[in-house]
């Protein structure tokens, strides 16, 4: 009987049956697509910030102390270097795969004939094709490090020794244009390279000249010497235990620094990289790091407020529905309460249409919510966002939290509801 009763009612009020399941599906669509896009948008979003530069900048230690204590760095402060042959040790760290992109730099002072004052020589990979000893392949640079640089002509390759790309502040003062030759004189030899491209960078670039790398360590005698890494890495963002671990890893216990070497924190990257480089010190870039936490945060903030709005409002519409329903069915609740039924009976049979009313608009939600994903995915990303299967349990609670909190106004008009009023006359 009871179960005749809960088929009746939804052939009887189909009409505000499908209302009710499209309701909650369209707040389970919506908390769907919010969830799968928070748990999915951290490495898009961190993927999306790469392309405003490095967060980690590594040097020489001694290099380091004096530009921790003077602010002193580039050519003359130290005749310290790093080894252009380590450079791929970056990739083999435990954290390897977070790294997005590096470029190792060569930064001297040099002079280019009929430039007046002394020019930044900067030599540097630009779209290096690398082997890793364990069979992965790569390509490292700046051309996928710089990404806001405007270009006019083309990006070296590297391996063109002849080529050079100069700011644009020096061609403009100049008169040097793509295609002219100029004479680069560095300590050891002078080099006459031809001018590839032209770089607009908003920045100091615009007063430099980049050469591949191996062209200015000729210029300067350094054979597999490099001044400067900038590495680009995916992230998480700093927490206590970062910033604890930021001031003196040796300060963690045990349980505490397997969290933080095992996390993606800038800082763990940071000191996996000063592991494997000899004599190196590896800072994050804070400015960077911690902008990149910040949108994330605010980013996965947002998802979860239009998750918890829109199954609020699902609950405040249901609820609207269910008690017009229930209104509707007044006088049936009232001859069931005169034949004997209780309170407790009458609630059951509502919630247990609701529930499976929800279960039903719950499914399609669902399967709406993947789509909503994936086209958020795609437009914002460029990229498909894969499913999370936690999203699946957290979909169910809702629907049955949705449903039943949506059924109190409803329950509470019931138990006040009397036979004698809604039967009179009959």
């Amino acid at each position: 009987m009871f179960w005749r009763m809960v088929r009746g009612t939804l052939f009887r009020q189909k009409s505000k049956m499908l209302m009710i399941a499209f309701t909650v599906a369209l707040g389970v669509s919506l908390a769907t697509a919010m969830m799968n896009v928070m748990l999915g948008v951290g490495d898009k979003v961190n993927k999306e910030l790469k392309t405003y530069g490095a967060n980690i900048t590594v040097m020489h230690k001694d290099a380091s102390i004096l530009d921790d204590l003077y602010g002193l760095s580039g050519e003359g402060v130290s005749n310290k270097f790093l080894s252009e042959s380590e450079v791929t040790k970056i990739k083999q760290i435990f954290w390897g795969f977070a790294i997005v992109d590096f470029a190792p730099y060569l930064e001297r002072t040099g002079e280019v004939e009929g430039v007046s004052n002394k020019v930044k020589i900067y030599g540097t990979w630009f779209e290096k094709h690398l082997v890793m000893p364990t069979g992965e392949e790569v390509d490292a640079g700046i051309k996928n490090l710089k990404t806001w640089w405007e270009i006019k002509g083309e990006w070296l390759k590297d391996d063109d020794l002849e080529g050079v790309m100069i700011g644009s502040l020096i061609a403009g003062k100049y008169n040097i244009k793509i295609g002219d030759s100029i004479n680069v004189k560095g300590t050891n030899e002078t080099k006459k390279l031809i001018v590839r491209g032209i770089i607009n960078s908003g920045g100091n670039d615009d007063e430099a000249i980049y050469t591949v790398l191996k062209t200015t360590q000729d210029l300067f005698d350094l054979e597999d010497k490099i001044t400067m890494i900038e590495v680009s890495a995916l992230t998480t963002p700093d927490n206590d235990l970062a910033k604890k671990a930021a001031q003196d890893p040796n300060s963690l216990t045990i349980s505490e620094y397997e969290t933080w070497y095992c996390t993606a924190y800038v800082s763990s990257i940071s000191y996996q990289i000063q592991e494997v480089l000899t004599d190196s010190v590896a800072k994050p870039n804070r400015q960077v790091a911690e902008s990149e936490g910040t949108i994330l945060n605010k980013t996965e903030l947002l998802m979860l407020l239009i998750c918890i709005l829109s199954s609020f409002a699902s609950a405040l519409g249901i609820s609207n529905l269910i008690t017009a329903s229930v209104i509707e069915r007044s006088q049936e609740i009232g001859l069931i309460k005169a034949i004997g039924g209780t309170n407790r009976r009458i609630i059951l049979l509502i919630l247990t249409e609701i529930v499976l009313t929800g279960i039903f608009g719950g499914i399609f939600g669902y399967i709406a919510g993947i789509g909503f994903t994936q086209i958020i995915g795609k437009t914002v990303f460029s990229s498909y966002i894969e499913p999370a299967v936690i999203v699946v349990p957290i979909d169910i609670a809702l629907v049955f939290a949705v449903t039943i909190i949506g059924s109190i106004p409803a329950i509470k008009y019931l138990l006040t509801l009397k036979p004698t009023e809604v039967l009179h006359g009959r």
